[in-house]
């Protein structure tokens, strides 16, 4: 073969080889995660599920799977140590749906831009997963002698509360976690701010109580109006629930939280996060917090969002029903069935009909654990000077499950998220910065090792 030839097949295989590698790293897989559309509804999570699959297999990794429902699919590995209890690397395969035409870039298309890496379910939640899945494989590699059991878990449905993902696990399949006695999963992240940069490691969640109410009358004509009707009785029983808030109060993992945050807030909020119960009193300061940060206000009372309204189909047919649906959230001390008494006064109608359609139950997790102390000293190690706070999540993730069983579960993500940025949660143009990705993976990668190999608690 002459040598020119020679040489050009070398360079073609060290290209083939360097494009291989490259198919290998965290940011790759990511970024092929991003574009597999497993948008909820209707989910098709196993498709998500095929691809995890792929990495396991390659890796010479044993894991099982088992669908919900059709297309529905979970996973969960597991790596064999000793008999401390076992860590859970949970995310969930599923995002939400996404309207291309607001985004800048097609949503699940990853696109690197700007030092970004933009689609949906960059940060919710499967960045987090593939950081989960890096530290899984690193720790297989690396043929470390465990002290106790790590599961790799990836679940459906956690978009619409978890029923065909996690729910179900532990309902038919309490076999993928168990021996586990602490879980990582979403629900705090680094948060950069003008004042400085936080670890906020979720510890409880406000409860969901999702209600839909139905309104009942006599249907007839649009062009003869009687004095009530259903859609009527609905809209006023929306609108008293709607301008009456709940009362402010505060409960002590949130004050907690607020005093932790209160150094970095800014001029305007320092004072009164630093002393949130006696803030709470001015109804000024309540309104300036709900525009400005309404997910901050959100923890300081129980709270409804009028989400969906269903009447008639046709504009001159006044229908027998009409219904709203109502995403309520409670505080974690709240109890469910004092709050639906309440929500019936306000609807103060016979005729409206008040049904829950999902309700969890409370739950918390200490945060005096090494686990917690590793996550904390992990995320300072790296970013020098950056504070911890113990937090409590306006949403509800998967966790609550997993709490509900005993299993100490923490909300982490090693990303560093500019304040701006968390929008792209649930919104447009969701994106994750690469360097903190990148450096993110090496974080949980430290982490999981750490815990797995250490004496830890039992």
């Amino acid at each position: 073969m002459p040598d020119f030839f020679r040489a050009l097949l070398a360079l073609a295989l060290c290209l083939t080889l360097n494009v291989a590698l490259a198919a290998d790293t965290a940011l790759d897989r990511l970024a092929r995660y991003v574009e597999i559309d497993t948008s909820n509804p209707p989910g098709n999570e196993s498709r998500g599920i095929a691809f995890l699959a792929g990495v396991l297999d390659a890796a010479g990794i044993s894991y099982h799977t088992a669908e919900s429902a059709p297309g529905r699919g979970n996973l969960w590995a597991r790596l064999h140590g000793g008999d401390a209890p076992a860590l859970v690397l949970l995310h969930h395969v599923d995002v939400v749906p996404a309207t291309a035409a607001a985004w800048q870039t097609p949503p699940f298309t990853a696109v690197s831009t700007a030092g970004n890496l933009a689609g949906r379910g960059a940060l919710d939640t499967k960045g987090l997963g593939i950081a989960h899945l890096e530290a899984f494989l690193a720790l297989h590699r690396s043929g470390a002698a465990l002290t106790r059991d790590v599961i790799f878990m990836a679940t459906a449905d956690e978009e619409a509360g978890g029923a065909l993902g996690a729910g179900w696990l532990v309902e038919h399949h309490p076999e993928s976690f168990a021996g586990a006695g602490f879980l990582l999963n979403e629900g705090g992240a680094g948060i950069a701010t003008e004042g400085g940069l936080r670890f906020q490691i979720e510890l409880a969640q406000k409860r969901p109580l999702w209600l839909r109410l139905v309104a009942s009358d006599r249907p007839g004509h649009g062009s003869s109006p009687r004095p009530t009707s259903a859609p009527g009785r609905l809209v006023a029983a929306l609108e008293r629930i709607r301008t009456r808030p709940f009362p402010a109060r505060v409960i002590a993992p949130v004050e907690r939280m607020f005093a932790g945050i209160a150094a970095q807030a800014g001029d305007e909020w320092a004072a009164p996060f630093a002393d949130i119960r006696g803030a709470i009193a001015d109804e000024d300061f309540l309104a300036r917090l709900q525009a400005a940060k309404p997910h901050l206000h959100a923890l300081l009372r129980n709270t409804c969002s009028i989400t969906v309204l269903a009447g008639s189909s046709k504009v001159n047919v006044v229908p027998p029903t009409a219904s709203a649906e109502l995403d309520c959230r409670i505080l974690p001390d709240q109890d469910a069935a004092a709050f639906l008494a309440d929500i019936t006064t306000r609807v103060a109608d016979d005729a409206i009909r008040i049904e829950p359609t999902l309700s969890f139950a409370a739950a918390a997790s200490a945060a005096d654990t090494a686990l917690f102390r590793l996550l904390a000293r992990v995320s300072t190690a790296h970013y020098p000077g950056a504070a911890v706070v113990p937090t409590v999540a306006g949403g509800f993730t998967d966790s609550h499950y997993f709490r509900e069983r005993g299993i100490t579960s923490y909300g982490y993500a090693p990303f560093v998220i500019p304040e701006a940025d968390l929008g792209g949660v649930h919104g447009n143009d969701e994106r994750i910065g690469i360097a903190s990705f990148e450096r993110g993976v090496a974080m949980m990668t430290e982490i999981v090792r750490a815990f797995a190999t250490a004496d830890g608690e039992r």
